[in-house]
């Protein structure tokens, strides 16, 4: 096992991690299941991302949960969207704060009942992407949804709607579609030919 990104060394991300830029604070919230999932996204987010806080749980107890979503001096939002089971609250007059950004690391169907089982999580106001970029990882890993993507796709974009053009989200994407690309070949059936990697070459 990498004693860095904790998997196994012949899928090791260190490689492919990017180390970018970010003033906003990056709490993940992963559900089990997805840390044991070799497509999972958020090894290498975490890998890239130096103020990002990766906690593992499906149910947290209320003053845990408040400690992990609270910082001193800085505001709190959700990276999710206003669905009908969940209706958003009404967001604050926007402040000066510096951000902590909560994200959700599950499927559509856990991510939803992990809110709604937390009230904490479910006060918190929103922010959501209103037109998320097309997925890469459709290649590797099926949605319901024509507007899912990958947790490193959505935190990616949040962090650059929050910071604006300082935040440099091109080489870490580019990383992603380097990493779909070497699951997608190790899911191929052997002496099968597919699209290159983005990038080509041989």
């Amino acid at each position: 096992m990498c004693a860095r990104c904790l998997r196994p060394q012949a899928t090791c991300l260190c490689a492919l991690a990017r180390p970018t830029g970010h003033r906003t604070e990056v709490l993940v919230l992963q559900h089990p299941q997805e840390q044991r999932q070799a497509k999972n996204s958020v090894a290498l987010l975490r890998l890239s991302l130096a103020h990002c806080e990766v906690v593992v749980g499906e149910r947290f107890e209320p003053a845990a949960l408040q400690a992990l979503l609270h910082r001193p001096g800085r505001q709190t939002r959700l990276l999710y969207p206003d669905v009908p089971a969940a209706p958003a609250p009404p967001a604050p007059p926007a402040a000066g704060a510096p951000l902590r950004l909560v994200v959700i690391d599950a499927t559509w169907r856990k991510s939803l009942r992990m809110l709604l089982e937390h009230p904490a999580l479910a006060a918190l106001p929103r922010l959501s992407l209103d037109a998320p970029q097309p997925t890469r990882y459709r290649a590797i890993r099926a949605a319901r949804r024509a507007d899912q993507v990958s947790t490193l796709e959505a935190t990616v974009q949040a962090l650059a709607m929050l910071e604006g053009p300082c935040f440099q989200a091109a080489p870490l994407l580019d990383a992603f579609g380097r990493f779909v690309a070497d699951v997608q070949a190790r899911q191929r059936p052997a002496g099968a030919e597919g699209p290159a990697p983005p990038g080509g070459g041989s």
